[in-house]
């Protein structure tokens, strides 16, 4: 949604790097290139006003006049700017002290607010909550039916004793929900309201009216971030006429220009709490303020991406494909694993996304396919156990055969195996390059060496080690004995391995003064 004011702001910041000293012309003329994209991507104007003013008021002072590097300290200030736009710091959600906590939503009708609830009763549940959802949008047709389905997907219980499409109280069923959700040992209850197609007097009373019975902790505003400037305007009916205490952003994965979003935060002075990027229940997350103005100035959001991973991935299965990749054992069923892992996280083209400087290869992003795992998978789930263990047995009937079951021509098979062993290769290498998994490097030189020796060479040259790192040498290095000359009764029978025909006499020891 953002990509059209992410590559303006970045193509304005661009022209600066490389100036050692920034004229007020300089600065006029990035202010007012920064002014323009903002209005282009719809942020309403009063916001767009106070937030240039604020920037060259920072740019011509002594905070970039006295910097070493003028063009990145202005970058600097422009990212501080956009972070206050859109909240400054992230907000949680207030929970009561006695349960239940009451959560009300309230929008516009197509803002999205049904699939909303279905998706914040499945965080909660991350969260280690017990949500129910609560059908109060009797009017729309099978609005009450949408949200069991919803609740079922997300594992959650819905209280619906109405069967909407016009019947039933929606101000009673809020009332009730409270009482089932204290019996049924709910701790947070999730009002679904009704919306309409426009802002009008009978919305705002039922909304109230909802409001007073349940007293809810959260008022929570769904906006759809793809409505323009009506989603300020939508925003202030709101907060006059029922109040709300946070707002929702759906839909940010649409490709509308979407700065109306940013504009709600500064106009109605309520914390954007949530975000929506995707049709899944799991495509929703807390709003950080400092991560989407990271995103939106296309230095990534390497802080999310950590956080699906710790979240997709299995801490003790990682570390013991860590461990095999010094070692070389790695198996087709550990790069199984990982791959599932890695589609748990999202689209590829998503997670490359939040890499730094990934908005200057969006060209080549668009072309990655996801599909391309998914027959991968098919590949590898299409071999034995055996084969999966050890690749090597994958001889031409085989890869006829895993062909034939995964649908895919015997070509890729041949790539995947391929690949997984160059793959392999340079995994290890990488890992003895910095210490991981079972010695690195060194154990690699050790494995050649005991190759060499089976082969019959160096015979002869051969020196006993022992663990001690020198030949002959006992654990913990040389003992010291009287006069210090190591004591011979701590080395066992390291005197038995001595050559036949050994003189002691032809040594020269100094002597003992």
């Amino acid at each position: 949604m953002f990509d059209t004011l992410s590559d303006r702001l970045t193509s304005v910041l661009q022209n600066l790097r490389g100036k050692g000293k920034l004229s007020d012309a300089d600065i006029d003329a990035t202010a007012r290139e920064i002014r323009i994209a903002l209005l282009e991507a719809d942020v309403a104007l009063p916001v767009v006003r106070e937030f240039i003013k604020h920037v060259k008021e920072r740019a011509k002072g002594a905070e970039v006049s006295e910097a070493l590097n003028p063009a990145q300290q202005v970058i600097k200030i422009v990212n501080e700017e956009l972070v206050g736009i859109l909240g400054g710091e992230t907000r949680r959600v207030n929970l009561a002290k006695t349960p239940p906590t009451v959560i009300m939503l309230a929008g516009l009708q197509g803002s999205g607010k049904t699939t909303l609830a279905g998706k914040l009763a499945t965080w909660l549940k991350k969260q280690g909550h017990a949500p129910m959802l609560v059908a109060c949008d009797l009017q729309r047709p099978n609005a009450v039916t949408q949200l069991q389905v919803v609740g079922e997907r997300a594992g959650v219980t819905t209280y619906a004793p109405e069967p909407g499409n016009g019947v039933g109280d929606p101000v009673d069923v809020a009332k009730r929900s409270i009482e089932e959700a204290r019996h049924a040992q709910h701790d947070v209850v999730v009002v679904d309201t009704a919306g309409r197609l426009g802002v009008d007097e009978e919305l705002m009373q039922q909304a109230a009216d909802i409001r007073d019975a349940v007293q809810p902790d959260e008022t929570l505003f769904v906006v759809d971030a793809m409505i323009g400037q009506d989603a300020v305007t939508t925003a202030e009916a709101f907060r006059d006429g029922v109040g709300f205490t946070g707002v929702v952003l759906t839909k940010l994965d649409g490709d509308a220009r979407g700065g109306a979003a940013l504009s709600v935060r500064q106009v109605t002075g309520e914390p954007i709490l949530f975000a929506s990027n995707g049709e899944k229940l799991e495509d929703f997350d807390v709003f950080h303020p400092d991560r989407m103005a990271s995103r939106i100035l296309g230095m990534g959001d390497m802080l999310t991406l950590i956080e699906q991973a710790e979240q997709a991935f299995d801490q003790e299965k990682a570390e013991q494909a860590a461990s095999k990749l010094g070692t070389g054992d790695m198996t087709l069923e550990d790069f199984l694993e990982q791959m599932q892992a890695v589609r748990k996280m999202g689209p590829i083209g998503n997670l490359l996304g939040m890499l730094p400087g990934a908005g200057q290869m969006k060209d080549q992003l668009s072309q990655v396919d996801d599909s391309q795992i998914d027959r991968l998978q098919a590949i590898i789930r299409g071999m034995t156990p055996a084969e999966r263990e050890n690749p090597k047995i994958i001889n031409a009937s085989r890869r006829q055969r895993i062909a034939n079951g995964s649908g895919v021509a015997v070509r890729e098979v041949n790539d995947l195996v391929n690949r997984f062993y160059e793959a392999r290769k340079m995994m290890q290498q990488m890992a003895g390059k910095f210490g991981f998994g079972g010695g690195g490097g060194s154990a690699t030189k050790k494995q050649k060496k005991g190759r060499k020796n089976k082969k019959g060479k160096n015979k002869g040259q051969q020196k006993q080690k022992m663990p001690g790192g020198f030949p002959g040498m006992p654990p913990g290095g040389m003992p010291s004995g009287g006069g210090g000359m190591p004591d011979m009764s701590q080395l066992g029978g390291g005197l038995n391995d001595l050559p036949p025909g050994f003189d002691p006499s032809k040594l020269k020891l100094p002597k003992n003064k």
